[in-house]
């Protein structure tokens, strides 16, 4: 998969829905009833982070929910590539990027969501050719006006913000003309996961995919 391809797939997907849950699950029991819940909300892409022992099995578990799109988040190596794909992840996303990394996500045919923090970084994959990014993390790097100024000499490149996004701070982000979506966690909180309080779960999902992109 050439860049210009994974970027062409990731902007598709980013398209589906004003907000990509990023999910950090414990329990793997847990990931098909939350998958559907999001899924039956109105948020179809899923990104679930390699930051916890289940995080794999959690994605096996996320891909046989009908109508969901599962993705890999916080890939760092090669391994963390194959190993995602294995689990039946259908795209990547990482909170930076690395040419071994990027050579891994292409040769794979997965399609990689790449982070960015500063123009130098966004430049670097536009050169390679990803023009749909993540720009993480997006509040810590002067939020919203921040990525509208790196949008403005940097026009051809397409963003999802991620790290300190919210509700409230949703509509900020959408509004720009170089955002698609956002990533956020809290249409998953933890409490309500631990509960399985999952039509409560499927109650923001379906606010959080009401939020209206510029």
């Amino acid at each position: 998969m050439t860049p210009s391809d994974a970027s062409t797939a990731s902007e598709a997907l980013c398209r589906l829905a004003p907000v990509i849950p990023v999910l950090v699950i414990d329990d793997a029991a847990q990931a098909r009833p939350l998958a559907e819940a999001l899924v039956a909300g109105g948020l179809p892409v899923l990104e679930v982070t390699l930051r916890t022992p289940a995080a794999l099995d959690a994605i096996r578990e996320m891909a046989q929910v009908e109508g969901g799109r599962v993705g890999a988040g916080t890939l760092l190596t090669p391994e963390d590539v194959a190993a995602a794909v294995d689990a039946g992840a259908t795209f990547g996303v990482s909170p930076g990027a690395s040419d071994r990394l990027l050579d891994a996500a292409e040769e794979a045919d997965l399609p990689m969501l790449p982070g960015a923090a500063t123009s130098t970084e966004v430049m670097a994959l536009l050169e390679r050719g990803y023009t749909v990014q993540k720009f993480f993390p997006a509040e810590a790097n002067g939020g919203a006006p921040a990525l509208k100024a790196i949008g403005a000499p940097l026009q051809q490149v397409r963003f999802c913000p991620t790290g300190g996004v919210s509700l409230g701070n949703a509509r900020d982000y959408l509004g720009l003309s170089n955002v698609l979506c956002v990533g956020g966690s809290w249409v998953a909180p933890k409490d309500k996961v631990a509960a399985g309080d999952w039509d409560g779960i499927t109650a923001l999902a379906r606010e959080a995919a009401a939020l209206p992109t510029g």
